[in-house]
């Protein structure tokens, strides 16, 4: 009766729990993994790598176009957009790319979605009569919100705030934050008297102090293309540093990693774009994709750091009390 004991547990606490838990625990990567999307012949594809680079899977492996992945935050599933089904909306699949599934019943042209850090709501852009509107909706898409103009919505990790860019006019692109309860927003990021371009989504610090994103400043835009690179702020707007860079090619597509020590970033060289990590202590940049045409860092998840599965541990008492009687 000991040796069964463990798995008389196990199998009645996902009778009791069900998918909250169990499937988790399965489907959850035992180490570090990059989400990223990558194309070699004009198909773009999500995959999965090492945090070495090493290792590089393609889970969707589909003739449509998959792109813009997001980790949930248990590492559960994966959020993307795909062009699979007459046009770009949001889908679901396992960590392994198998189960995918459309998130809303209804189709509209959604994409760049980002989690809650509760998991229960996602951000996204949808493209609404030539504009890109920031949208948060309920994860069983019952209730699908318009929040504001703008693209790219980064959820902060204190569930508060989401962060975003806009185009403000000529030769100005803004970041933008919102606050999730009072749906009140203001301009962030940069001073009114600065012209600049923002070419990719922001990302907030695993602790949500600081915002990292591409940034070019200097007029024309177009001419300087190439000296648009990665910056990182504070969360109050002090403390601004360039991370990668000028003198490189452009860079883009900033991610953290979770432990907040280091950033990844897509850079352009000779029309192709990698991907590379660098270190925020001042080390050098590591090249972790050297092949294909377009390759873009998505999201990085560390089981580690992961949100923790939420227990009920009245029923586990309850299992416990039982087996033990018997």
């Amino acid at each position: 009766m000991k040796s069964s004991m463990p798995v008389l547990i196990f199998v009645f606490t996902c009778a009791l729990l069900g998918a909250r838990i169990c499937p988790v625990l399965a489907k959850v990567p035992k180490t570090a993994k990059i989400l990223f999307g990558a194309s070699s012949e004009g198909n773009r594809d999500l995959y999965l790598m090492n945090i070495d680079g090493s290792d590089q899977i393609n889970i969707t492996n589909h003739p449509a176009d998959d792109i813009y992945g997001a980790w949930s935050p248990t590492g559960e599933q994966i959020l993307f957009a795909s062009d699979r089904d007459k046009g770009y909306d949001l889908y679901l699949m396992d960590p392994d790319g198998k189960n995918v599934r459309r998130v809303f019943g209804k189709s509209a042209h959604r994409e760049a979605p980002a989690w809650s850090p509760d998991s229960k709501q996602i951000a996204y852009t949808r493209r609404e009569q030539g504009k890109r509107v920031i949208y948060i909706a309920s994860i069983d898409s019952k209730k699908e919100e318009r929040l504001a103009i703008g693209s790219g919505p980064a959820w902060s990790p204190d569930g508060m705030e989401i962060a975003y860019t806009v185009k403000a006019g000529q030769d100005r692109w803004e970041m933008h934050i919102l606050n999730v309860r009072t749906r009140k927003q203001k301009v962030f990021f940069p001073p009114k008297a600065i012209p600049t371009w923002m070419g990719s989504i922001p990302a907030w610090s695993p602790e949500g102090d600081k915002l990292a994103f591409s940034w070019q400043h200097k007029l024309p835009l177009v001419a300087f293309e190439d000296r648009e690179t990665i910056y990182v702020v504070n969360r109050d707007g002090t403390g601004l540093t360039q991370i990668v860079d000028e003198a490189g090619p452009r860079a883009t597509d900033p991610v953290w990693s979770p432990r907040g020590d280091e950033l990844l970033y897509a850079r352009w060289k000779h029309e192709a774009k990698q991907i590379f990590k660098i270190t925020l202590n001042g080390g050098p940049s590591e090249q972790l994709t050297h092949i294909g045409i377009w390759n873009s860092p998505a999201d990085w998840f560390d089981p580690a750091f992961a949100l923790p599965v939420s227990l009920q541990p009245q029923l586990l008492t309850t299992i416990w009390g039982k087996l033990k009687r018997e």
